[in-house]
């Protein structure tokens, strides 16, 4: 493949047409779909062939299907094209009058706990702005705000944050979560390396509840026997419920699913089971008016 391909000779009408022909594996059902002379068709997938510089199609009498190369061209053509559209919309949003768009990816402690009054509050004072949330783990919100994909990011302390300017928005008690046949549930309270003898319930791989779990077990001499794991406090409610093992829970956004569960709450004896949620910004980016109004709000609603 070419290692200097000109975008310029690459139009929108060219890739979407290569889409189509790839979809429907055949140059002539393409052009069709696009609207196209089959001549021009034939023309417009030989100059893209050309100028990336290797083939992207294997033909034979039965139509077409994709090289390797040809996958490559497909699925950024596609990016592309849902860019696009996200840019159109955003467009769209700003002739009906919205002024503003901020990207919000926050973890299920903040959503649960805090942020929705915050961001209640915050729409009705700015109905200009439109606020995009997405629930998502503390490590992938890290990365998105490292490349540009999230404006503001709200996680758990303990997932690395180099690069990220970072501030404390509010606070994570962990407490061991069990059923009330569990041999734990009569504790007062409870220390980690206790908990350890015991089949666990965690989140899935990339959580910062995980990874502090994990490495605290590990300075321990000793490893969490993993029994099930899920992607959400809710589900991880359901399956200590069903005896599947304990669990270490943020007390203040798993109340109300411990109580209509049966579940009960240990407090864990260790400095680590008072943690720390951050709202977090990527270090030197130059904030839009709007995430830069919406990051103030949520600091002066949620900083105690």
């Amino acid at each position: 493949m070419n290692a200097f391909i000109n975008p310029a000779r690459i139009d929108f009408v060219t890739l979407k047409l290569f889409c189509a022909v790839a979809k429907s594996g055949s140059i002539t059902k393409g052009a069709n779909e696009c609207s196209l002379a089959l001549s021009a068709a034939s023309r417009r997938i030989s100059e893209l062939e050309e100028t990336v510089g290797i083939s992207l199609l294997d033909r034979s009498a039965r139509g077409v299907t994709l090289t390797q190369a040809g996958h490559a061209v497909m699925q950024h053509a596609l990016r592309l094209f849902q860019g696009f559209e996200q840019f159109s919309n955003e467009l769209g949003e700003y002739s009906k009058g919205v002024k503003g768009h901020v990207r919000l990816w926050a973890n299920m402690s903040a959503l649960t706990e805090f942020l929705p009054a915050a961001l209640a509050q915050f729409l009705i004072e700015h109905p200009e702005i439109q606020v995009e949330v997405e629930e998502q783990i503390s490590g992938d919100i890290v990365r998105a705000l490292m490349d540009g994909i999230a404006d503001i990011g709200v996680f758990a302390e303990g997932s690395p944050t180099t690069g990220l300017d970072t501030q404390v928005i509010g606070n994570d008690e962990l407490v061991i979560t069990c059923s009330k046949s569990h041999p734990l549930s009569k504790k007062k309270s409870v220390t980690f390396k206790e908990c350890l003898e015991y089949d666990f319930v965690g989140l899935n791989r990339g959580s910062s509840l995980l990874e502090l779990t994990s490495r605290s077990a590990e300075k321990l001499g000793k490893q969490m026997r993993l029994r099930i794991q899920v992607r959400s406090y809710d589900a991880m409610c359901q399956m200590i419920a069903a005896n599947l093992g304990i669990g270490v829970l943020p007390i203040q956004a798993c109340a109300a699913q411990i109580q209509a569960m049966g579940l009960v709450a240990i407090p864990l004896r260790e400095s680590w089971a008072n943690r720390n949620l951050l709202i977090a910004t990527r270090e030197g980016a130059t904030l839009s008016p709007p995430a830069t109004l919406l990051r103030e709000h949520l600091l002066e609603q949620c900083v105690k």
